[in-house]
């Protein structure tokens, strides 16, 4: 059945072979990643990983040993040179290898600080892989000063790992709010909330100037003249799509790898799946940062592969852990002008997001009834009227039947 090659080996390129195997492709398959481990859960890297309640070995996605008892060629710690879309091969390692169909799942990169104000000193991290969480790690000593920068959901989970062990920590976020461009500002509010109550400093309206130190940081200007002592310094700005292969390639890019409903890339037999890749999407067009998404989007792929011609359609939902809160996302808020509060309990609450009279989205804290009813209202196409949501005697699961 021909030779599968996956450039990638994160969640979405193991979840992509993994479906192939199950769906019964026996061809040839190579799955190619940059770093020396197996796949691996990212999500976890930040929090329990980088607190010592979780082993390197429990991160990883499947045992190595699947990969082999599955005839999957995994090529750990490869990076891949070129693609010849004309000839249908990559390059790798100094050796030329054949697809017959290549599924690109290259994810993302961080963003990082410019070199200019002191983003290559000692000291600055980035979070996104398992070198970046071993590299921070012995930094994260009870009385040391941390400064965070960006308001984000990475930012903000990095800032309640470093508060739980004990740290001194600054965070500062350039725009109005935390959490500005993704949450309304009732979300803001709470975890703003939630951070000051464990200490966190959290200078919002205020940016970072630059970083100052001799070969390592050891201080911060921001942009209101105010100086800072900082022992290191985390940097969560935000992400882009890896497509910089895909684009030597020639292959086509919109706001990462553009793919048609079914995963296709512009190049033939070329696919590609998860953060790296954007596809229609309600008569738009959207790239997903999340789990679930790299998971679905890579599974369907692999499924169109062995001929399925199954359109991908994206349910969005996403998660976030900060301190004993839970953060459950259902559904995509761009575009809401009203946003109903619904208390479930002292410890519960959830943030409704509607247009006019349709339900877009829901954020819940530590609301898992909210979330799972929202994602499936929002899936169903249903919107409750908004009085129904902001009243708590509403039995929430009678509305999946009305």
């Amino acid at each position: 059945m021909g030779h599968v090659i996956v450039i990638g080996a994160g969640q979405a390129g193991s979840s992509c072979v993994a479906k192939l195997r199950n769906s019964g492709f026996d061809g040839q398959i190579t799955l190619i990643g940059e770093e020396p481990v197996p796949p691996y859960q990212r999500p976890p890297l930040s929090k329990a990983y980088l607190m010592g309640e979780m082993a390197l070995e429990r991160l990883f996605l499947r045992p190595e040993a699947f990969y082999a008892e599955h005839n999957i060629d995994l090529r750990m710690g490869q990076r891949v040179d070129a693609i010849d879309t004309a000839a249908q091969t990559v390059s790798v390692s100094g050796q030329t290898l054949a697809y017959d169909d290549l599924v690109l799942t290259t994810g993302s990169t961080p963003n990082r600080l410019p070199a200019a104000i002191g983003g290559d000193l000692e000291g600055v991290h980035v979070v996104r892989d398992l070198a970046d969480v071993d590299a921070m790690a012995p930094r994260f000593v009870q009385g040391a000063s941390v400064l965070i920068v960006g308001g984000g959901y990475i930012g903000l989970e990095a800032a309640s790992v470093a508060a739980k062990l004990g740290l001194n920590v600054t965070l500062v976020e350039m725009a109005e709010r935390i959490l500005q461009r993704v949450a309304a500002p009732e979300t803001s509010d709470f975890f703003r909330d939630l951070h000051k109550a464990q200490g966190v400093d959290i200078r919002e309206g205020v940016g970072l100037d630059r970083l100052t130190g001799e070969g390592r940081v050891s201080g911060a200007r921001l942009t209101d003249g105010t100086q800072l002592q900082v022992d290191f310094v985390i940097v969560g700005v935000g992400i882009r799509p890896g497509t910089a292969l895909a684009e030597a390639a020639g292959i086509e890019i919109e706001n990462g790898i553009k793919v048609d409903a079914q995963g296709r890339a512009s190049a033939p037999g070329v696919w590609a799946a998860g953060d790296c890749a954007s596809f229609p999407y309600k008569g738009g067009r959207i790239r997903l940062e999340s789990v679930p998404n790299a998971i679905d989007q890579a599974e369907c792929v692999a499924e169109n592969i062995m001929g399925a011609g199954k359109e991908y359609v994206a349910k969005p939902w996403f998660w976030s852990d900060q301190y004993d809160v839970k953060l459950q996302i259902a559904g995509l808020n761009t575009g809401y002008d009203r946003v109903v509060t619904r208390r479930s309990d002292a410890d519960s609450v959830g943030f409704w997001y509607y247009s006019g009279d349709t339900l877009l989205a829901v954020d819940a804290m530590n609301d898992p009834r909210g979330f799972m009813v929202g994602k499936r209202l929002i899936e169903a196409g249903k919107s409750p009227a908004p009085d129904l949501i902001a009243d708590p005697a509403t039995d929430l699961k009678a509305l999946l039947k009305s």
